[in-house]
């Protein structure tokens, strides 16, 4: 019995050892392949000094209006996800893709991620890049607090609003089911390496991408690069604390909640016929937040509308664009 526990305490030793120089390891190569990856990782548009930190735009199109594009949270790079529209928007209105402190291009913040440092941190971008309103504002999900919330501050800036299968101030205040960031686990995936091994697997790739439809639209290169974006981006304090923050951030909206005048359109997906009831009823009401405001149902798509049918969602914002 006493040569059993001492040979179960050696295993036991030898294998705590095996685990913590495999991990350590792990760690290392994974440091060695992060700065592989932030040598390539550079930005698409311009970087602006906000509260002393690197707020990152990216711009294009032509006309006298703009159209801003919020990202929902835990979209890694706005660029990327937003990149099936702008040969649709281009040759009407000029566009400006901002990513908040932790996305994309952007550096990350000590400020905590409360709704009015954000839409005032997005205020200062748009001054400090040179953009001028009219602003037609365009949300992705749980970008829409940051939107409403600048409507709500800067409302001589702005001349419509698109939802882009976004939930309501109400909806998110309500306590809904928000998916946990994931926290330590989610760093511990990416610091070690673990999810850069999975993400070689074409099955778990597909199926991370299922929400938004394969990046059917996106080339090639820009797909890489949404890999790079998720390993360099997603382990951050900032999209943790936005996530924990959001129905603080909903209460702070509904507080100072307006009916807007100028025209507000909700475009909601059909989840392929699957979409859960209290999503449906608040996004049919959704539109009383304007006098203005309409609910349009894009068939035969998930979350990420723009990805399925970014001919539609285009047409939706240049209608508003106009008005």
């Amino acid at each position: 019995m006493k040569k059993w526990r001492k040979r179960l305490k050696r295993t036991l030793l030898f294998g705590g050892l095996a685990i913590v120089l495999l991990l350590v390891s792990s760690l290392v190569v994974e440091q060695v392949n992060t700065r592989k990856d932030l040598k390539s990782y550079t930005p698409s548009g311009k970087l602006y000094n906000v509260n002393g930190k690197n707020m990152h735009l990216y711009t294009g199109g032509q006309g006298d209006v703009t159209v801003v594009l919020a990202s929902g949270w835990g979209t890694a790079n706005p660029y990327i996800d937003f990149y099936p529209l702008y040969d649709k928007l281009a040759p009407h209105v000029k566009f400006a893709v901002y990513d908040r402190f932790g996305y994309g291009y952007s550096d990350t913040t000590d400020k905590k991620r409360d709704v009015d440092t954000i839409s005032s941190e997005i205020h200062q971008l748009l001054q400090e890049s040179g953009q001028k309103p009219p602003y037609v504002l365009v949300s992705h999900s749980l970008g829409s607090l940051e939107t409403i919330r600048f409507a709500q501050k800067y409302p001589d800036e702005v001349q419509a609003m698109v939802m882009l299968d976004s939930g309501s101030p109400e909806f998110y205040y309500d306590g809904v089911d928000v998916p946990a960031s994931g926290g330590f686990g989610k760093q511990l995936l990416i610091h070690t390496g673990v999810l850069r091994m999975l993400l070689t697997s074409d099955s778990i790739l597909e199926n991370s991408r299922a929400t938004r439809n394969g990046l059917k639209f996106v080339p090639d290169e820009l797909k890489a690069m949404d890999i790079k974006a998720t390993l360099l981006k997603l382990s951050n304090a900032n999209i943790d604390d936005e996530l924990a923050q959001h129905q603080a951030n909903a209460k702070i909206v509904l507080d100072h909640k307006q009916t807007f005048t100028f025209p507000f359109t909700v475009l909601t997906s059909d989840y392929f016929g699957k979409s859960e009831e209290d999503w449906t009823q608040s996004q049919a009401k959704f539109p009383s937040w304007s006098v203005q405001g309409k609910q349009v149902m894009i068939k035969d798509s998930e979350h990420y509308i723009h990805q399925f049918h970014p001919d539609l969602v285009a047409d939706e914002i240049l209608a508003a664009a106009k008005r």
